[in-house]
């Protein structure tokens, strides 16, 4: 687990990412694959379209994320004027300009075992709290094992902290034009309060090739929107693009 060998962190990101699975196809010698990601795994999905295009036949993502900075900002602190006194207590370990997530990378990495216990429940507590208004949401904590809750915590901040190294000329929206031969798919709840739908129709607008399917009554990653990617899926199965053939 990442939390039990820290030291590896500084070689864990999104290029590293793309290039296992680059090394995958090859391994099992797929010459053009279908794409399907759901929440961070939408945000790989299309890391990995935007360097190897060619290779990829559709993609289907489902609860949208492109990794911006804007996103990550919101999530971790935009969003804390729906949540004010919880917000007060997550950002109170952080430093004088310092933004709130930085300042949890830092404390998962930190040499004290306890601080870093402390971090990762502190991180839960807030990931409760920012998908609460989900339709779909039920009270409890995320995770019933440490070593989990902590894992998660650390991998969360480490690549929001670094805005999912995709910044500058690697930033997915303002290259997500390029997909313009490559069919996709959009899923996403309305009601998806940790990630707003503006990140999906963004996307869409930029991307003439995609349909985009917005889901009234759900948050992230709800039962309708998992069964209307399934039904995606199997139309892209079914009916493959020409390109691909």
């Amino acid at each position: 687990m990442a939390c039990e060998s820290l030291g590896t962190l500084d070689t864990n990101n999104t290029q590293t990412l793309i290039a296992d699975l680059e090394a995958l196809r090859e391994h099992l010698r797929i010459d053009q694959w279908l794409l399907h990601g759901v929440s961070w795994g939408s945000t790989l999905a299309l890391a990995y379209a935007l360097e190897h295009p060619r290779r990829v036949t559709s993609l289907v993502l489902t609860a949208v994320t492109s990794g911006s900075r804007e996103e990550i900002d919101w999530i971790t602190e935009g969003v804390g004027m729906m949540f004010p006194e919880a917000w007060a207590r997550f950002r109170a370990p952080a430093r004088e300009g310092e933004r709130v997530v930085e300042a949890y990378a830092r404390l998962l990495r930190d040499s004290d075992p306890a601080v870093r216990a402390n971090a990762a429940s502190a991180w839960e507590r807030w990931e409760s709290t920012h998908v609460s208004l989900d339709p779909g949401w039920s009270p409890g904590p995320m995770f019933d094992d440490d070593r989990e809750r902590q894992n998660f915590a650390t991998l969360v901040t480490h690549y929001w902290a670094n805005d999912c190294f995709l910044t500058g000329p690697d930033r997915v929206r303002d290259r997500i034009a390029r997909l313009a031969d490559v069919p996709g798919v959009l899923i996403h709840g309305r009601h998806d309060i940790s990630g707003p739908a503006i990140t999906p129709w963004s996307l869409h607008q930029a991307w003439p090739n995609s349909e985009l399917i917005i889901v009234e009554n759900e948050g992230h990653g709800g039962a309708q929107e998992m069964e209307l990617t399934a039904e995606a899926i199997s139309r892209f199965a079914e009916h493959p693009p020409l390109d691909s053939a």
